[in-house]
């Protein structure tokens, strides 16, 4: 037969509590504030990629609703107050020649007609277009930037001022013959203009449009005798 301990013998044995769960808690309130964690990553991505596919879609709206054209920017008419080439004087006996040079000043005013053929109205940034002859820099015509409503035509203004610029070697030569010889300098005006089109009160992003002018001045008459301005294109 197998003692068993007697029942004042069990009473005698001190208590021994059951060891402690904390850490099994503790465990299993991570594990749900990780998995809580994980699940609120998920939703806020789903949420943005959910605001990111609406927002194309409106816009595919708005473009197919609107249908936005280019703008047309045209070089309507040019003032010449001057335009002056005087050659540089030829070395005396002693000296030593120097390279042929020229010296180029002028004085006109530009007037560009801004065309919106859109529904929606146009925000035109501020712009400096460069005249160049034979690809030389000779000044800058600054544009300044102005906003456009819809189905509308705007006069927009500019003047370029050249002081005595030297005109070196070839292009010298060049100058000299187009300006006493044949009685025309050709000049071109390029640049690029920032645009961006506004509906509803939101504006999309920035469109490019590169305006590409040729003209032609009689020195001898101090007029323009030839003028053609476009818009090559429309670049995002």
């Amino acid at each position: 037969m197998t003692n068993q301990p007697a029942a004042g013998e069990l009473l005698r044995q001190p208590y021994a509590p059951p060891p402690p769960q904390h850490h099994h808690y503790l465990a299993r309130s991570s594990s749900s504030s990780t998995a809580s964690l994980k699940g609120c990553c998920c939703c806020l991505f789903l949420l943005l990629i959910f605001l990111s596919l609406l927002a194309v879609a409106v816009a595919l709206v708005i473009i197919l609703a609107v249908r936005p054209r280019k703008p047309e920017f045209d070089l309507q008419r040019v003032g010449v107050e001057y335009l002056l080439v005087a050659p540089e004087q030829s070395a005396s006996a002693g000296e030593t020649a120097s390279a042929p040079a020229a010296y180029l000043s002028l004085n006109i005013t530009l007037l560009f007609t801004a065309e919106n053929p859109n529904k929606v109205g146009i925000k035109y940034e501020a712009a400096d277009l460069y005249v160049l002859y034979h690809g030389v820099p000779l000044g800058i015509a600054a544009v300044p930037g102005f906003e456009q409503p819809a189905h509308s035509t705007r006069l927009v203004d500019s003047r370029v001022s050249v002081s005595r610029f030297n005109v070196l070697q070839a292009d010298a030569l060049e100058l000299v013959r187009d300006a006493t010889v044949n009685d025309r300098v050709e000049l071109r005006i390029t640049g690029d203009v920032g645009a961006k089109i506004r509906v509803l009160g939101f504006t999309s992003p920035r469109v490019q449009v590169t305006v590409d002018c040729v003209i032609v001045i009689s020195p001898r008459k101090q007029s323009l005798t030839y003028k053609q301005c476009g818009v090559d294109g429309l670049n995002v």
